[in-house]
């Protein structure tokens, strides 16, 4: 019986993961034929794409009332992003960073991290929390928008907190078609086919039916798995976890192999961002989200020094080394360990 579980959860993950990215890749497709920006594609679609099977799978369980499964599935995932991706593509390569990486996104993601934890003090993320965490996202993708279009430097966290609480955003998304957008080239490239238009479409469709279907077999397994262990669905979410965060592992630990370490930490960030603020934003708007002590007392706090340790790693020497990878990996395998124990 378990042992079903287990290869059905597993079965459910391969169409999560394989739709998602079958998924933006024909979202791609289709915003380069509709004359969308490489930029846009890559700061919306591709951003937002390794994020897909945590937020589907979040969307799923918090119509099944099954909050806790959401929580630990972030958690579980942005310290797998951080520990674990972050630690292997350390092994691989020395990870060179900038410093606008940390005074921008690494205090934005240390920011949302704390601010997701306050959240969660009281035993609840309630609707208007999740409502308050949807702002915040289309705050920060507006705000990128803002400091590329600008080319400013000085474009970091205390910006973006000013920016957010005068709701510059709003007026930024509405005229972010403008924003980014490439200019004419001389000799503008072939535009494709509408038979490869067609053709993205169907994939489109298909991956996003593959990704409904995977989510609720994965989640529906993760549930009747906690409930066989007699576990909470919290911890069962933790583990979860590994599987969801298979694309932001693709991307980091390539783009680690062919030396792009901007990609690689700047997917891991992104992604934990777009999680916290994304993802259950969008769970708890749906409805509010049960906290366990499980979270509060052990998972929360770890995941707010394993972020904090990162922005350290960061900033010193501005590279991410081999040995900070290995202490990485060890405090994950660690906090695995005494999780269970």
């Amino acid at each position: 019986m378990i042992v079903a579980d287990i290869l059905i959860l597993l079965f459910g993950l391969v169409f999560l993961v394989k739709g998602s990215t079958s998924l933006v890749r024909a979202s791609t497709g289709i915003a380069k034929r509709l004359g969308i920006s490489d930029f846009v594609i890559g700061l919306t679609l591709v951003a937002l794409g390794t994020s897909i099977p945590e937020l589907a799978s979040g969307i799923v369980a918090s119509f099944q009332r099954e909050g806790n499964l959401v929580i630990g599935n972030i958690v579980g995932a942005n310290m797998a992003n951080i520990a674990l991706i972050v630690g292997i593509a350390a092994l691989i390569a020395p990870l060179k960073t900038a410093e606008t990486m940390l005074k921008r996104d690494g205090y934005i993601m240390l920011f949302a991290t704390f601010l997701f934890y306050a959240f969660a003090l009281n035993g609840t993320i309630s609707q208007t929390e999740g409502v308050i965490l949807l702002f915040l996202y289309l705050a920060y993708i507006a705000f990128l928008f803002e400091a590329k279009s600008k080319s400013k430097r000085h474009y970091q966290f205390k910006e973006f907190l000013r920016y957010f609480l005068g709701f510059g955003f709003l007026t930024a998304l509405f005229r972010s078609t403008h924003i980014g957008r490439l200019p004419e080239r001389e000799h503008p490239l072939e535009q494709p086919s509408t038979g490869t238009f067609l053709k993205n479409f169907l994939v489109f469709t298909i991956s996003g039916i593959a990704i409904v279907f995977g989510a609720n077999l994965a989640v529906g397994k993760a549930i009747a798995i906690a409930d066989f262990l007699s576990v909470p669905t919290a911890l069962v979410g933790i583990l979860f976890a590994l599987g969801t965060t298979l694309p932001e592992f693709s991307v980091s630990v390539a783009a680690a192999r062919h030396g792009h370490s901007d990609i690689a930490i700047g997917n891991i960030i992104g992604s934990n961002i777009t999680n916290i603020f994304l993802v259950i934003g969008v769970a708890a708007s749906i409805f509010p989200l049960p906290v366990l002590k499980l979270t509060l007392f052990y998972a929360g706090p770890a995941l707010i020094v394993l972020t904090a340790l990162l922005l350290v790693f960061i900033k010193t020497k501005w590279e991410i080394r081999r040995n900070e990878g290995v202490i990485l990996i060890a405090l994950y395998a660690l906090f695995l360990i005494l999780m269970f124990l």
